[in-house]
């Protein structure tokens, strides 16, 4: 179908669906509530969550429970841990998130190759799901290429032909790499490693080459249906922008003028930050830094393709280490820690505005080192920023996370991917910052996780988000991502049915409360006890 022809095809987006999700101007003001709960923490599937039924019937879930919005985490391709921070592409989709049911349904897969898949349980086992699903959907995709009278055909060359500003250099990026052995591509020959021209050719009339679209189109024609089944039911989908890329990816690869690499493709710095209250020696992310000066020299082409690319995706895009486009935090290459690292200008506001020119909204995640210049920068975008409760407590009067200093052009948290739950903070944080929320809250804290989901829902932030896993009052064992731990991340997962009628009258009781339901009324019998058992 196409870019073009994939919107074309499902529901257009309503006129409440266009309105912001943190809107702050009072004739557009509309407080809404919503999850955080990326796919691939869905029950179900092959080892994995992903685009199947469960992503269908979470949706009847969030509409029962009057929320109207489902934030996701980055939704491209994976390293090897599952991060979807750590990607081969800004721009692709991850091929373990597509659903090998429908794939079979479609006559592309037989139901016997999907037999022996890795259990579903609590987490996700990352090797085996990345050496089980992704070979299942590229052979699916291959099928589709082998069958000329397949129906998806038409859709598939209209795909091609509207998302070539991106497809073809992935699609290239992944066939020279399979070619080359799975390494990175600065070691490649030199002409694939620097793009000679009769090398891409070569490859762009590969078969390889034409399945790695095939498997793209595979991914967008799912996503694009559970977009449009969101739309039905007026729920919002918000995603994420890392602000970095990885150095091995079609991104660097395919724009090498754009980073701070040296002639052979090498990094010249490359990203981290620095020495905290939680690191003495700052973090070494080792992603290569953007060329500032060369994106604005060309208006910010790359970034306003991507956020293109997103609004194909999502309805709203956060913006992952906004400070960074204040200035950033610059580590020669070579260096064993952070602390060598110095500020370095960021793009300001002539990327924001070039973003702006795209038309999808944004949120800027201003956590971290957060001074005068970020939060100017901020302001001066007209963004929404993130109140996250379990900041709060610290004793400071002053502390912005504290619910009497929120505002209402801001989107609120218990808290995100990268905090433990609000439980396994609760038992790991002091007991004066735990004496202060219980004086603050007038609590116990018998029911801590349900007490601040009531705070942040009870926010004046215009936006109110709640991990599932806060929703369940799970522990540290449920947590997401634990920065700078190497092992272990993203591979929490909700169990069959664990997600339930109860959960979701208690949320539809406290957003109709604060003023966050939905205006759309469910259906009767919308409320299921199994809501995500599918």
């Amino acid at each position: 179908m196409g870019a073009y022809l994939l919107r074309r095809a499902w529901p257009g987006t309503s006129a409440r669906m266009q309105q912001p999700l943190a809107s702050h101007g009072r004739s557009a003001r509309q407080r809404r509530a919503g999850l955080l709960l990326h796919p691939t923490s869905l029950p179900g599937g092959h080892g994995v969550g992903d685009l199947g039924a469960e992503a269908y019937s979470l949706l009847q879930w969030l509409s029962s429970a009057g929320l109207s919005v489902w934030q996701v985490l980055p939704v491209g391709p994976v390293d090897a841990g599952g991060s979807p921070y750590t990607s081969r592409s800004a721009l692709a989709g991850n091929l373990a998130l597509v659903d090998l049911r429908q794939l079979v349904v479609a006559g592309l897969l037989d139901a016997a190759a999907v037999q022996g898949s890795p259990s579903n349980g609590r987490r996700v086992d990352w090797p085996q799901v990345l050496a089980f699903k992704v070979p299942c959907v590229l052979r699916a995709a291959a099928a589709l290429v082998a069958d000329s009278h397949h129906p998806f055909q038409d859709e598939l060359l209209e795909f091609e032909r509207g998302e070539s500003a991106w497809l073809d250099d992935f699609a290239l990026y992944e066939t020279l790499r399979a070619a080359n052995g799975d390494e990175p591509w600065w070691r490649w020959p030199a002409a694939a490693r620097d793009r000679d021209p009769e090398a891409l050719q070569t490859a762009r009339v590969s078969e390889g080459y034409r399945i790695q679209v095939a498997a793209q189109y595979l991914f967008q024609r799912q996503w694009m249906a559970l977009r449009a089944a969101a739309e039905s039911l007026e729920i919002a989908l918000a995603g994420d922008a890392p602000i970095y890329v990885a150095h091995d990816s079609a991104d660097v690869w395919a724009q090498r003028h754009l980073f701070q690499l040296d002639a052979d493709g090498h990094c010249t710095a490359i990203a981290g930050v620095p020495p905290d209250a939680f690191s003495e020696v700052g973090q070494l992310w080792g992603n290569p830094l953007y060329d500032w000066p060369q994106h604005e020299a060309e208006g910010f082409a790359w970034w306003q393709m991507r956020m293109r690319r997103l609004a194909t995706l999502v309805h709203a895009v956060r913006i992952d280490h906004f400070r960074g486009l204040a200035a950033y935090w610059k580590v020669p290459a070579d260096a064993e820690d952070a602390r060598l690292g110095r500020w370095d200008a960021g793009p300001g506001a002539p990327l924001l505005r070039a973003l702006a020119a795209v038309g999808i909204e944004l949120w800027a995640e201003d956590l971290g080192v957060i001074d005068d210049g970020v939060i100017a920068l901020r302001d001066g975008a007209d963004l929404p920023g993130m109140a996250i409760l379990q900041f709060a407590w610290d004793g400071d009067p002053d502390n912005p996370y504290l619910p009497y200093h929120h505002v209402r052009h801001q989107v609120a948290y218990t808290g995100t991917h990268d905090n433990d739950t609000v439980l396994g903070w609760w038992a790991t944080c002091s007991e004066l910052e735990r004496h202060r929320a219980r004086v603050y809250f007038g609590i116990d804290g018998h029911d801590l996780a349900w007490d601040l989901i009531r705070a942040c829902l009870q926010s004046v932030a215009d936006c109110a988000m709640v991990p599932v896993q806060d929703v369940l009052a799970l522990g540290s064992e449920a947590r997401m991502n634990a920065p700078g731990k190497t092992n272990g991340n993203w591979a929490f997962r909700l169990l069959p049915a664990e997600l339930g009628r109860h959960h979701a009258e208690r949320l539809r009781g406290l957003c109709a409360t604060f003023g966050r339901l939905r205006r759309r009324t469910p259906t009767p019998g919308a409320i299921a006890d199994d809501a995500t058992s599918g």
